[in-house]
């Protein structure tokens, strides 16, 4: 027999995690969805500058070179993403950093899968993390909104 806790996180995670209507979204959705694009655009700049220095300047392992740039590129997007694209301030920055920095690490993880598949099918590294990211993108902007900036 389910409890009121089981069906309330099945209901958070079927909010979450259920498909989108493209159909059903407004001008407001596309929007956000464009807003979300840029700030990733610009963290894609910095993970990668910081990623090359790592790895080219520095001589770092890919993988770490990768939480690295994710750490720098963190921080840029989440700012621009609570005050730019979510534009959602009803949690405190603590709460949000928080969900954010746990859909974050979320995406990191699934993020350095597909970097070292690519990695070692024979990709170079700069390439495959380029990959590695946009292959990563629709999860992390959809469970940001639905969760981190909801």
């Amino acid at each position: 027999m389910a409890t009121g806790n089981t069906t309330g996180a099945a209901d958070a995670f079927n909010t979450v995690f259920r498909l989108p209507r493209p159909g059903r979204a407004g001008a407001s959705d596309w929007a956000q969805l464009a807003r979300f694009l840029a700030v990733g655009a610009s963290g894609y700049v910095v993970n990668l500058v910081v990623f090359s220095i790592l790895v080219h300047g520095i001589g770092a392992h890919y993988l770490l070179a990768g939480i690295g740039a994710f750490a720098v590129a963190w921080c840029n997007n989440f700012v621009l993403n609570k005050f730019w694209t979510f534009r959602r301030h009803g949690l405190s920055w603590f709460s949000q950093g928080v969900r954010y920095l746990t859909v974050s690490l979320l995406a990191l993880g699934l993020n350095l899968v597909v970097l070292h598949l690519l990695v070692q099918a024979g990709v170079a590294e700069v390439p495959s993390q380029a990959m590695a990211i946009v292959v990563v993108t629709p999860v992390n902007f959809l469970m940001n909104r639905r969760w981190s900036f909801r």
